[in-house]
């Protein structure tokens, strides 16, 4: 099994990696996007470490501190479990094309999709500097309003992000042929967890995209009838 290299952590830490993430063992076929989920798992953290700017400036112009306690709770928390609970999965899912793990994904990252919508939105104390808390501001401080707009415009992008995320992974999914039958069967076997079934199954996805690329570089050879010679 291969060492645990995510996150990279400085030496002086006294913590070691807990993830083994490498996208080159993922499939051809998955791993475009399974790096565009990547990116969008830190365009998220980012989003949330920028909201926290933008809360501590709501705060210092009068906003209370509640909604900048929550946005560090936001920050501390949703950080590593969307990493965990949806980025994990949608990358086991495309390493060894696991039901199970699909399933897992869209369960969560639906959830996901909902929150940033309502990060978006801006719900006044839900630690989030969204559109209706932004809006309203601008009437007491323009430049804090400002400076709020810019954790608002990337609420947006993410949630729009996402939904465009969704919808693709699930048409894949769809277009697979695979199940929730096939999901529930990987969780009564346990196959799901089994590093030997997953190794298999990895290396039948590999085999089947190289067969594809195979096929698709293969020229055909033109066929002419007699009467054309």
């Amino acid at each position: 099994m291969a060492e645990p290299n995510f996150p990279p952590l400085p030496g002086f830490i006294p913590m070691k990696p807990c993830f083994y993430q490498d996208f080159e063992e993922i499939p051809d076929q998955h791993r475009n996007m399974c790096k565009k989920m990547y990116h969008l798992w830190i365009l998220n953290s980012v989003t949330l470490a920028v909201n926290l700017v933008g809360c501590f400036a709501w705060m210092f112009g009068g906003g209370g501190v509640t909604n900048f306690g929550m946005a560090i709770i936001w920050l501390l928390l949703f950080t590593p479990c969307s990493y965990v609970c949806w980025f994990r999965p949608i990358y086991k899912a495309f390493k060894t094309d696991s039901s199970f793990n699909y399933m897992a994904f869209f369960f969560v990252f639906m959830a996901q999709v909902g929150i940033s919508i309502i990060q978006s939105i801006g719900i006044p104390g839900w630690g989030v500097c969204g559109w209706l808390a932004t809006l309203s501001f601008f009437s007491y401080n323009i430049l804090i309003a400002l400076i709020m707009l810019i954790p608002t415009l990337m609420f947006t992008a993410v949630a729009s992000l996402s939904f465009i995320a969704l919808t693709r992974i699930h048409n894949f999914y769809r277009g697979s042929g695979a199940s929730m039958a096939q999901a529930q069967e990987e969780w009564a076997t346990g196959a799901w967890k089994n590093p030997h079934v997953q190794a298999a199954a990895q290396q039948a996805a590999m085999g089947a995209a190289a067969g594809t690329m195979q096929q698709q570089q293969t020229p055909s050879t033109p066929q002419y009838n007699d009467n054309q010679m």
